[in-house]
């Protein structure tokens, strides 16, 4: 037996000012009932042991701690009573503590051991629990042991504690779990006893600092505790790393993975005790069941790169997971630098990268192949099948996290769909759960149930429309010129054909062509026309080609070349229409990847609708109000905000379309329009069109207004309203644009649009009349 005395806190614990002291007398209670309610022997050996204690001078006296080892011979009848009697001393972790304070000054070898190996250095080790953190877990005990033995009340609270170290240089943690006898402790009060109400004390204690409120009820001066504390200690670090395990994928949190798979990794080096092992986690996602490349990496991220997309093609590496997952083997050698291993070809990938030691695991969840757990050192570091099996409580909790990750996995896919492909967007996503959980409720009744309306009243609309300039002249230009070539290369091929073979087919596919060739250069094509060309083109003419090639060897080779070229893409037969749809693409493609970038930040301040729409530009709707966000309040300042950025984004998107167009094949610039609606409205879910319209004949009239003034045109002036390099802005009202007026004076002074606004009355339309307009020019400097 060992008698150091040892503070197992590690030095971290604060002084608990309570009036406590080492005291034989509880000990000597117990073991005076224990001889009267035995017989035979044991009775005996009680009385025996009292004997022993009550020869001993002042033995009932309350005993400082710097004396406590004068009482040797009892503190070795205290361990002979208490301890296993079949156990070996070396085989046991126990102890005798101070009352209420971690410091231990009797026990057994192996617990002086097991707590002192973590105390040869502050450099070396630290100590995971913070001071405060020991206070209140050592309050929580006082307490409870107080109410307990004065009050009969049992608080739930627990008598053990589990306290972790980690090693500085290797980032291990060591993990023992110290469990507190407390019989041998006595508690009195000094004066009366306060009284408590149960009640009241069960509503305490049920809140977050309950025991600290009790220090204001009960304060600890009050009371006096006597005698001593038994304390073993059990190493639990194998089932603490597990448990770590399965914690890290309960506490997971977005946008947390990789913190998660690092720790992770952390609590299997600490199962095996060895840094020097590494560890990576490899699982199968798929989509629609064929395996694909996933996006984490954890440890050391061997697997990524040995399976990943540098060594295999996506085709590859989904009949590889096809393959593993219907025949699932595991893998370990001790020594990948074995002869007897050359001839497995993935073996050498890893060697390549210098591993030495090197286990696959495979690893299922509910009978399924979820992933692999991979095991490897570098170097001349090796572990054996002993360290192996370590690993063996680990891998239920790793086959959930993996399961877990691909969950996390197909729901980012499933939010990527929600948001690009259909019009549910996360701002009115609980609109949609409450209908959808309606009648799910109805449903489990068997009660029938129509789909509730999905509806939000009272939104602020805001519309926008980015355009390509021209772009139906522009297409019709490179339709033209296109046609001209295609045409073109035509009489050269039908001439050719002439050496070969003669028909009056032949010469009638002539006379069309040259009669297409000049209604082209003569201008004169209208749609249905160009509609009948295209035809003779691309059905006539190639059927006829097709027979020719068939019936006239010699003819193969011309028509051939004339197909080829006339199928490409951006060949002389179609390079303008490709030149035209490659720079829309390209301008659109910028405008789409603002939109997107800005409407993440968009949400940050209030949630909102977006939605966009693809014409020949960009078109928006954005609804704002406090029907899309019953939870959080919606004021004015939202909508302000909302308009600001309309503006200055605008402006943004013109400067960001006029630096491409050195990169343009074709030169293209963009209009900007902003519809000024100053009055809330009502927005419905269309079930048949899977998208948000407006409601009520006043809100439909928004919806006409937006699809007719694109091209509006100021009046007596025949010039188009919207124009390259300018915001447009239509309303119908001064007071509807007047909120608009701060942020054009605002953008104007910190540069982003030039000094000046145009005031203008706009044509009347169909069914609309009165409409005005501001317009400014945007600072592209």
């Amino acid at each position: 037996m060992e008698k150091t005395i040892l503070d197992i806190s590690g030095n971290r614990a604060f002084t608990l000012a309570v009036d406590a002291a080492i005291s034989f007398r509880p000990f000597m209670a117990h073991i005076e009932k224990r001889a009267a309610e035995e017989q035979g022997l044991k009775k005996n050996f009680y009385n025996t042991v009292l004997e022993r204690f009550r020869e001993k001078p002042g033995v009932e006296d309350d005993i400082a701690l710097e004396d406590i080892h004068r009482y040797e011979d009892l503190l070795e009848y205290l361990y002979a009573v208490l301890s296993p009697t079949l156990s070996s001393e070396n085989e046991v972790a126990w102890g005798l503590a101070f009352p209420l304070q971690p410091i231990l000054f009797y026990g057994t070898a192996p617990i002086y051991h097991m707590l002192t190996s973590n105390f040869r250095g502050p450099e070396e080790f630290t100590i995971s629990k913070t001071p405060q953190e020991y206070q209140v877990e050592r309050l929580k005990l006082v307490y409870a042991l107080i109410l307990q033995r004065l009050y009969n009340f049992h608080a739930p609270v627990k008598v053990g504690q589990t306290h972790a170290w980690q090693q500085e240089s290797s980032g291990l943690y060591r993990y023992y779990h110290t469990a507190l006898n407390a019989d041998f402790l006595e508690v009195s009060v000094k004066g009366e006893l306060p009284e408590l109400d149960t009640n009241q004390l069960h509503a305490l204690l049920s809140g977050p600092d309950g025991f600290a409120a009790l220090e204001h009820i009960l304060p600890l001066q009050r009371f006096r505790f006597r005698g001593i504390s038994v304390v073993t200690a059990t190493d639990v670090t194998a089932t603490q790393a597990v448990e770590n395990i399965r914690n890290i994928r309960l506490t997971a949190l977005p946008g947390e993975s990789r913190k998660g798979y690092d720790d992770v990794v952390l609590s299997l080096k600490t199962l095996v005790q060895n840094e020097k092992i590494e560890f990576d986690l490899f699982p199968f996602v798929r989509v629609n069941n064929r395996g694909v490349f996933g996006y984490e990496k954890s440890g050391t991220g061997i697997l990524f790169s040995v399976w990943g997309e540098n060594n295999f093609t996506p085709d590859e590496f989904a009949k590889n997971v096809a393959a593993y997952s219907a025949r699932p083997d595991a893998f370990f050698s001790t020594d990948l630098e074995d002869t007897a291993l050359e001839k497995i070809s993935f073996v050498q990938m890893f060697r390549k990268l210098g591993v030495r030691s090197l286990a696959l695991t495979p690893v299922f969840y509910q009978g399924k192949a979820v992933g692999v757990l991979g095991m490897h050192t570098w170097g001349n570091d090796r572990f054996d099948e002993k360290t192996l099996a370590l690993l063996e409580p680990a891998i239920a909790p790793i086959a959930q996290l993996m399961q877990i990750y691909i969950d996390e996995f197909n729901l980012e896919l499933e939010n990527i769909i929600k948001e690009k492909f259909t019009f549910i967007q996360p701002a009115v996503q609980w609109k949609f759960n409450e209908a959808a959980w309606h009648i799910l409720h109805y449903k489990k009744k068997n009660l029938s149930v129509e789909t509730e309306p999905i509806r939000f009243e009272q939104v602020y609309p805001l519309y926008g429309a980015i355009d390509i300039r021209n772009s139906t002249m522009e297409r019709n230009k490179a339709a033209l010129a296109d046609l001209r070539a295609h045409l073109l290369l035509l009489s050269g091929t039908l001439a050719a054909l002439g050496q070969h073979h003669q028909s009056v087919i032949l010469d009638e596919m002539i006379f069309h062509n040259r009669k297409w060739q000049k209604t082209i250069e003569e201008g004169l094509l209208p749609a249905t026309e160009e509609a009948n060309l295209n035809y003779f083109l691309n059905e006539e003419i190639i059927s006829y080609l097709q027979h020719i090639s068939v019936q006239t060897p010699a003819a193969r080779d011309s028509i051939a070349a004339f197909l080829h070229v006339v199928r490409q893409p951006d060949g002389p037969a179609q390079q303008n229409r490709y030149a035209l749809e490659v720079s829309m693409q390209k301008l659109n493609t910028a405008i789409n990847a603002y939109f997107e970038q800005e409407k993440e930040k968009l949400q940050q301040s209030y949630p909102c609708y977006f939605e966009k729409f693809r014409t020949d530009g960009i078109e928006y709707d954005i609804y704002i109000g406090q029907s899309i966000s019953p939870a959080q309040p919606f004021d004015h300042f939202h909508l302000e905000h909302l308009r600001l950025w309309q503006l200055s984004s605008m402006a943004a998107i013109a400067r960001l379309t006029r630096s491409l167009l050195p990169e343009l094949p074709v030169e293209l610039e963009t209009t900007q329009l902003i519809f000024v609606h100053n009055h809330p409205i009502d927005i419905s879910f269309r079930t048949d069109e899977r998208k948000f319209d407006v409601e009520g004949a006043y809100n439909i009239r928004y919806q006409m207004i937006k699809k007719r003034i694109d091209k509006v045109h100021v009046r007596n002036t025949g010039e188009r309203l919207t124009q390259p390099g300018k915001i447009a802005l239509i309303y119908f009202n001064k007071r509807d644009v007047e909120d608009y007026l701060p942020y054009i004076q605002y953008l104007q002074e910190s540069g982003a649009i030039d000094p000046g606004m145009e005031e203008l009355e706009l044509e009347d339309l169909q069914g609309l009349s009165g409409l005005r307009a501001l317009r400014v020019s945007v600072r592209y400097e």
